[in-house]
């Protein structure tokens, strides 16, 4: 089984590449090795950064002392979901791997990767101050742009970068400000780093993780074999989030961490492929105000 792991391990080493490429949210990923992975997939080692602020200057004795500490805070994954891939029996590995590469490929762009983005979505919104959280119906191009300037005008005075601003909005606030005279749309959108386009069913304040089995609630069998993700009963659709870099906390990591051939499946005459999905996603207590959240009424 250890040749049989290395020859997919070509495969599995693609996953990132198609997370990358799917998730609308993997512009905020922190970088990979600044985060340690301890203790296999049940704890990160974030790094945090304190510093003291100036102080004042003596031609006597010079500069008042002051110190920067980098330092490592343990945190264990809030998202860990899994699923077992099953492949019918192969005449040899090579095709089996095949297989499995296009079966995985598929399955994080049409089902990790909108429930990544939703999880993450939903947990930002969660974060958002108080005063940075507005509920408004925006019925056209110029309400769309008057919330935006509103969200930069509050960002600003907060004393939150400039730089760095990422803007996720649907797709009807999108076309609605892109409608508008160009010089007005462009001069709101150039206001951000980035301008990400997200589909609705993707952006809710909260959703629900569903468990992929049978489920027991309240005494009643619930069936949550499908899996996925549902937008949760006290979820509002999102109009737009402003999400700052430097206040997140964002880390993912794709595994496939066992592999089991047909000649040693006790069930049936099938590859099996356990596909593990974790990660973390916060914010930094003293930054979230670089978190604007604006939802419907």
């Amino acid at each position: 089984m250890d040749n049989n792991i290395e020859l997919f391990k070509e495969y599995i080493d693609l996953l990132d590449e198609v997370y990358k490429r799917a998730s609308l949210t993997s512009i905020l990923d922190g970088e990979s090795e600044l985060a340690q992975k301890v203790n296999g997939a049940h704890e990160f080692k974030i790094p945090k950064i304190e510093m003291d602020g100036l102080g004042d200057y003596s031609r006597a004795t010079g500069y008042a002392e002051g110190s920067v500490t980098l330092d490592f805070e343990t945190k264990a994954p809030n998202y860990d979901r899994g699923r077992v891939f099953k492949v019918n029996e192969m005449d040899n590995v090579e095709s089996a791997g095949l297989a499995f590469g296009r079966l995985s490929g598929e399955f994080i762009r049409t089902k990790a990767v909108p429930e990544l983005d939703a999880f993450r979505f939903a947990k930002y919104a969660s974060y958002a101050p108080s005063d940075n959280k507005v509920a408004a119906d925006l019925s056209s191009g110029a309400d769309w742009v008057d919330a935006l300037s509103k969200a930069i005008v509050d960002q600003d005075d907060e004393e939150v970068t400039v730089e760095g601003r990422n803007l996720f909005i649907t797709s009807t606030g999108a076309t609605a400000i892109n409608n508008l005279d160009l010089t007005t749309s462009r001069a709101i959108l150039d206001r951000f780093a980035n301008v990400v386009v997200v589909p609705q069913p993707r952006f809710y304040s909260a959703i629900s993780l569903k468990a992929g089995k049978v489920i027991t609630v309240d005494g009643q069998q619930v069936d949550e074999t499908a899996g996925g993700y549902a937008k949760a009963s006290a979820g509002k659709d999102i109009n737009f989030l402003v999400v700052t870099n430097g206040c997140q906390i964002q880390y993912m990591k794709n595994v496939v961490n066992k592999i089991i051939d047909p000649m040693t499946n006790q069930d049936d005459d099938q590859w099996k492929f356990f596909y593990h999905l974790y990660g973390i996603c916060e914010a930094y207590n003293n930054k979230k105000n670089g978190i604007y959240l604006h939802t419907k009424a």
